[in-house]
């Protein structure tokens, strides 16, 4: 098993971790609704891109 030779230095450690910060979601406006979602995804409403893409939900 491979062991590091020497003790990884702090300045070293952080500019690994440099990377590891979380991104904010980006959300756009929805063409039909108004309504702010996610890019690339369908609207609460069921619209991709202008256009009737799922049925809604029926509750039980």
């Amino acid at each position: 098993m491979a062991v590091p030779k020497r003790k990884t230095t702090p300045s070293r450690q952080g500019m690994r971790r440099a990377h590891h910060a979380l991104k904010t979601t980006s959300i756009s406006e929805d063409q039909t609704s108004g309504e702010l979602k996610r890019p690339h995804h369908v609207s609460p409403d069921g619209n991709y891109r202008g256009r009737k893409v799922t049925k809604k939900k029926v509750k039980h």
